[in-house]
């Protein structure tokens, strides 16, 4: 199943319901918290970009696996780095000792608002609890649950419409609006690394066969099956994977690709999105990324989320994959259905015709 273009960003979103409540004041520092994924940092850009136009400092609170993301977003002045026993997949001990740091960590910071950012399944009252804890004299977050004293503000959004406008939505609520020029769409820094020693020049293909969660990875002989169907269209293409996929990427890329597993910290791997001429990844990481950095993003998406909230957001988008599955909607990390059918049915032809539309789509 192909998907037309993605639409540009909208705002504001719409069909939201807040309590009421002082907006958040204007100056000083504010904090947004995003406590998880690479994936998830990246999409929170909009929102915090907003939070910065109406601060004179923000500071960004992230999870070990989402802070090297934030600190690539535009708007963000200094980072810190707490591990979420409630979010983190692989969580440790709830140690006093760790939230004391955080506190501490908090409280020298000073922030004078803070902005909670969260998915539709997590709740953001065990961190609002922290730093009120903290001194952190105005909160907002999206909560269905009932805050008390916790929040200052309530802001109740839909499940569905795209992550970065949903959290985008909490920044407007909170009083916080995106400068005049900026679209809205995901950014990063720039200029970016030079990345022509790792790929050549620009216009070959990515494709990213990993993902933290194997639900949402590309299935490996799929994967391999399109890099052999590009190569042999006379494309050049370039595998990319963390160190742990150095096998995979050895068995994706075979002899006829560039495999880069290992090779590349976040900034480095933006630059080696941003050179491509199309980009094939599962529902991961790198394909926010990959929308960040402007490049058109071919997602083989596993319904276990749904694409209307997870898909590459605000770029020329193809979404393959049977998004009416039986796994649809249920957040597994491993598929529960056997031989994973919403991406094994799909060919090596299915996405490389869809490569080849999204080229000849930007000549």
């Amino acid at each position: 199943m192909t998907a037309p273009r993605a639409s540009a960003p909208a705002h504001p979103v719409t069909d939201v319901r807040t309590a009421p409540g002082p907006a958040a004041p204007r100056g000083g520092t504010v904090l947004v918290a995003r406590m998880d994924n690479v994936g998830d940092v990246l999409l929170a850009g909009p929102a915090v970009r907003a939070a910065a136009a109406g601060a004179d400092r923000t500071v960004l609170l992230a999870g070990p696996r989402g802070a090297a993301a934030a600190r690539l977003l535009p708007g963000v002045d200094r980072v810190l780095e707490w591990r979420a026993p409630w979010i983190d997949p692989e969580p440790g001990p709830v140690r006093a000792a760790d939230v004391d740091a955080l506190t501490a960590a908090v409280r020298a910071e000073a922030p004078d608002a803070a902005l909670i950012l969260t998915s539709f399944h997590q709740s953001p009252l065990p961190l609002a609890l922290l730093l009120r804890l903290a001194g952190v004299p105005w909160i907002g977050a999206i909560s269905d649950d009932y805050p008390g004293s916790l929040l200052d503000l309530r802001h109740r959004a839909p499940s569905g419409p795209p992550e970065a406008e949903r959290m985008l939505g909490l920044a407007q609520a909170a009083g916080y609006r995106l400068p005049p020029g900026d679209d809205g769409r995901l950014a990063v820094r720039r200029p970016l690394p030079d990345a022509t020693g790792l790929t050549g020049g620009p216009g070959y293909v990515v494709v990213h066969p990993g993902a933290t969660a194997p639900a949402r990875a590309v299935p490996p002989d799929l994967a391999a099956a399109t890099v052999d169907r590009l190569t042999g269209d006379g494309c050049r293409v370039v595998v990319t994977g963390a160190p742990a996929d150095r096998d995979l990427t050895a068995r994706v890329a075979g002899t006829r690709a560039a495999d880069l597993a290992g090779r590349t910290r976040l900034p480095e791997l933006a630059a080696v999105l941003a050179g491509a001429a199309a980009v094939v990844t599962g529902n991961t990481g790198p394909g926010h990324l990959a929308a960040a950095v402007g490049a058109p993003v071919v997602s083989l998406f596993s319904p276990v989320v749904p694409a209307s909230a997870w898909a590459p957001y605000g770029t020329r988008l193809r979404l393959l994959g049977d998004q009416g599955a039986p796994c649809r909607g249920t957040r597994a990390r491993t598929c529960p259905v056997p031989g994973h059918p919403c991406l094994t049915s799909l060919s090596a032809d299915d996405v490389a015709g869809a490569v080849h539309d999204l080229i000849a789509e930007g000549t």
